[in-house]
């Protein structure tokens, strides 16, 4: 079965940068496009980022563009979202999954911009 397990938030001052991981199980992940969201306190969820199955095509939300980059060892079956210059507007709970309508997504992880 599908797992995502997320991993790397932490509270982060504002200007801060923390790289999550998604570690991903029970699937092929090389052959998937694979995204991350996020869901703010009282807020729907956001899409973030998405990256295709070699990493070689990536986009991002005008929200967080020039700021994080998403990317994948396909070796470790593992995805990341380097996030750099953090606002306390990107205050959320990050989670990864496969891109696709109605995906299965982890626990997710806590980021927390704060001073």
């Amino acid at each position: 079965q599908v797992q995502l397990v997320e991993s790397g938030g932490a509270l982060v001052q504002p200007g801060g940068s923390l790289r999550l991981s998604c570690a991903a199980s029970g699937f092929s992940f090389r052959h998937w496009w694979m995204r991350w969201v996020r869901q703010a306190p009282g807020k729907g969820l956001e899409w973030v980022s998405t990256i295709n199955r070699t990493g070689t095509n990536t986009t991002y939300a005008n929200s967080v563009k020039g700021r994080f980059t998403i990317y994948r060892d396909n070796t470790k079956n593992t995805l990341y979202l380097q996030m750099n210059g953090l606002k306390s507007d990107d205050t959320a709970v990050y989670n990864c999954a496969k891109d696709i309508v109605g995906a299965q997504r982890g626990q997710g992880t806590q980021v927390t911009i704060s001073s």
